[in-house]
């Protein structure tokens, strides 16, 4: 007759749970946090009570609008960019962010910015917000802008002005 292993936990090692293995595969191709160091660019973004979620910190959203704030206000103020009506804008394509630690309300973020790539036609940002005056980023993250003729929708090249201030923030990658 043959023998029957004795019934019980098994023996050595035991298995990850699903939770525990979806943790290993999003923590093991995560870098750790930027530091003001790796941007070339600052701007001041006090948050709103608004931007708060139910939580206590500043909802995932937001994290977007500040990005885009960012962006946009370094494209108008020291690139140029007239929104309401050059013949050239730019769309975003790709977006991306990652959470390192919450920012709340009330409280400012520093949103570091700098360009990762910048193409005949489009533009990679990659950009990093920071509780006001913390040394590594709460959160990271890149944008990509394809600039596109107005009237028509279609592809056209990074206006001269817009380039000329964007190879400032290009970094080496």
């Amino acid at each position: 007759m043959p023998s029957r292993k004795p019934a019980g936990p098994p023996q050595g090692p035991s298995l990850p749970t699903e939770p525990q293995r979806e943790a290993r595969r999003y923590s093991s191709d995560r870098a750790a946090p930027l530091s003001r160091p790796d941007f070339r660019r600052f701007l001041a973004i006090p948050t709103r009570w608004m931007d708060n979620d139910s939580y206590g910190h500043v909802n995932n959203v937001v994290y977007y609008s500040y990005f885009d704030t960012v962006v946009n206000e370094h494209l108008i103020n020291v690139g140029g960019l007239d929104i309401a009506s050059s013949p050239t804008i730019g769309l975003v394509v790709e977006t991306c962010c990652r959470f390192h630690r919450p920012l709340s309300f009330p409280g400012v973020v520093d949103a570091g910015m700098r360009v990762a790539r910048l193409g005949e036609t489009s533009v990679r940002y990659e950009i990093g917000l920071f509780g006001h005056g913390d040394a590594e980023a709460a959160a990271t993250g890149h944008f990509v802008h394809v600039w596109v003729d107005r009237a028509s929708n279609r592809p056209t090249s990074v206006p001269a002005a817009i380039r000329a201030v964007l190879a400032d923030l290009l970094v080496a990658g």
